[in-house]
């Protein structure tokens, strides 16, 4: 194993997210190939962390099993993670309402793809819906975080770890094909040692991995109750922990918001697009702020809500059909007109593209 110091690195953003781990601390790693996130279990391949740190790697036969391995980590106080894309996260998704349900910590990388069905290979975001609604069944909410760099793909590994095991839930890293596949340096996390045993007992005492059994009592995680009484008062204690997740960890990132008469609204690499835009629009003298949502869920709706009231118009920017502009209008509360634009398919647009829908609001204002 390497020093304990920070290293700068040249690296893709899956790969980002597979030397993250090892750092970070996690205790394994279970998945199922497809583009574009295959780097991710190729690069703890070649890296081989079980050697060093003691990590678990395994390629399962499907992203069902994936996912349920990750339930199985997690329900014995591990420290896990999967990654996939598109298809393969809609196939995770009655593991997350299981592990959401038993309250079980772990990391879901989704780097999405085009769809619906197979789609493309190409960066998309038309997965917003599937990670701040998910598919799974019931009233259930997984934390989700949303990067717009290589660097953060590495930092949100770090921060899932912490969020997951604060509050007993799996975390979502929705990030796309783009920032999976583009290289940028990387500043990676000295090595955090992977916790003990006893560690784990003292950090999860719910935790059923049979240590302590004389001192403590039996463990047992389901997510089965038969009594509607006894099914009610668990999904209140749920939704009471949603409530405090929402008002504790909500993440946003803010950029020439102090002045704006106009905002756009947008995540991920359509962020990064807009960043441009924001300060071509500055240069022609039109007061345009660009908000981004860090965690889609819980989403920025108050932040939103109050820099609604002093703009004009909104633009949120998509690379989707229009998802994420639902909670922005639900979050504006009519204060203001909301407009979307997204391109579709893998398709990128320019930050011209965007400027010019940004104009089209701008010249009905005035």
């Amino acid at each position: 194993m390497e020093d304990n110091m920070n290293e700068v690195k040249l690296l893709k953003g899956n790969e980002a997210i597979a030397l993250a781990a090892i750092r970070y601390g996690y205790d394994g790693f279970f998945g199922y190939p497809i583009t574009p996130q295959s780097e991710v279990l190729e690069t703890l391949a070649l890296e081989k962390p079980w050697e060093t740190t003691g990590m678990v790697v395994l390629q399962a036969e499907s992203e069902l099993a994936s996912i349920n391995m990750i339930y199985a980590a997690g329900s014995t106080g591990k420290c896990a993670f999967t990654s996939s894309s598109s298809p393969g996260i809609a196939l995770m998704q009655e593991g997350m309402s299981y592990m959401a349900a038993t309250e079980l910590p772990g990391l879901i990388v989704s780097v999405q793809r085009g769809g619906p069905g197979l789609g493309t290979i190409q960066p998309s975001q038309s997965d917003y819906d599937q990670a701040v609604y998910g598919g799974g069944n019931g009233d259930y909410n997984v934390i989700v975080l949303a990067p717009d760099s290589v660097q953060e793909m590495s930092d949100f590994v770090g921060l899932a770890k912490e969020l997951m095991f604060k509050w007993r839930t799996p975390v979502m890293i929705l990030s796309d094909g783009a920032i999976g596949q583009m290289m940028e340096k990387v500043v990676l996390p000295p090595f955090t040692p992977r916790r003990t045993d006893e560690e784990i007992y003292a950090q999860c005492p719910w935790a059923a991995n049979g240590m302590h059994l004389k001192e403590r009592h039996y463990n047992y995680i389901s997510s089965l109750e038969l009594d509607p009484v006894l099914m009610e008062k668990r999904n209140e204690a749920l939704q009471a922990k949603f409530r405090k997740i929402e008002a504790e960890e909500v993440r946003y990132e803010e950029y020439q918001t102090e002045d704006a008469e106009y905002l756009i609204v947008a995540f991920g690499l359509s962020a990064r697009i807009s960043m441009s835009t924001v300060d071509d629009l500055r240069k022609e003298g039109h007061k345009v702020g660009l908000l981004r949502p860090i965690t889609l869920w819980p989403f920025p709706s108050e932040r939103i809500n109050e820099l609604a009231g002093k703009c004009k118009g909104i633009l949120t920017v998509e690379l989707n059909a229009g998802q994420m502009v639902r909670d922005v209008r639900s979050a504006v509360a009519g204060k203001t007109e909301v407009r979307f634009y997204g391109r579709l398919g893998g398709m990128l647009p320019s930050p011209k593209e965007v400027s010019d829908a940004m104009l089209e609001l701008i010249t009905t204002k005035k």
